[in-house]
């Protein structure tokens, strides 16, 4: 009886971190969607919400923190289930970092919003809705257990990366022909290396939820197609 007792206990702590790892990932897909809205509709306000919103994001972070934390302590999980909380530490960690970088996105939305609007906008609206779908993915395959569909994410970042390839080639090519256009298209160009690292942390998530559901990581070199930083020298955080 007090053996069931403990399971259930168990499984009910295990289903509560799950569930605030989807709430964080929900809010971090919500942000990217509503910093790249606030540079299309050039909405300071809009953008300023977004900065703020990273608070919530912390504040589940630091509660699957400690959740995993006492799972630990007081379980002693193995196996599969110790996969699990090593799992949600992680991911909880990337998604952290993906809310960071929407953030990072909104400040610069601020700034650039004080420019004149001198480059083209349009491809980071396409960079931005093929990584918030793949966070939806990610999402939806770690609630799942999917591990077919985190492949699929898995194999889908190149596109992402191969489209901000083509933007930042674009942009230098503006401003070069334009130099009235360099703060516009530095700043772009940021926001779109932004995008690209929140995939590269969808794909990392991806990975995670590989080994998770299979105990084995992808056997293939994970797919990469950004050749930009033999271009331009970045910093940690953009």
């Amino acid at each position: 009886m007090t053996s069931g007792h403990i399971v259930t206990a168990f499984d009910q702590e295990l289903a509560e971190v799950q569930n605030a790892i989807i709430e964080m990932g929900g809010l971090a897909e919500t942000q990217l969607e509503a910093a790249v809205h606030a540079l299309t509709e050039r909405n300071s306000e809009l953008a300023l919400r977004t900065i703020e919103g990273d608070r919530a994001v912390d504040d589940l972070e630091h509660h699957v923190d400690d959740m995993t934390i006492r799972l630990l302590a007081l379980r002693s999980p193995v196996a599969g289930d110790l996969r699990i909380v090593i799992s949600g530490l992680k991911i909880a960690s990337l998604l952290e970092r993906v809310a960071d970088y929407a953030a990072n996105i909104a400040k610069r939305v601020i700034a650039l919003n004080h420019a004149p609007t001198l480059a083209p906008i349009s491809a980071i609206p396409r960079m931005s809705e093929l990584v918030r779908r793949m966070i939806h993915d990610t999402l939806t395959a770690y609630s799942n257990g999917d591990a077919e569909l985190a492949l699929d994410v898995w194999v889908r970042d190149q596109e992402v990366d191969q489209l901000y390839n083509s933007m930042f080639r674009e942009l230098l090519t503006f401003m070069m022909e334009d130099p009235r256009s360099i703060t516009s298209c530095t700043h772009l160009i940021f926001m779109a290396k932004n995008i690209e690292r929140i995939g590269d942390h969808m794909t990392n998530i991806a990975e995670i939820i590989i080994y998770q559901v299979t105990g084995e990581m992808p056997k293939e070199p994970r797919p990469k197609g950004d050749k930009t930083s033999v271009t331009m020298i970045e910093p940690k955080d953009v």
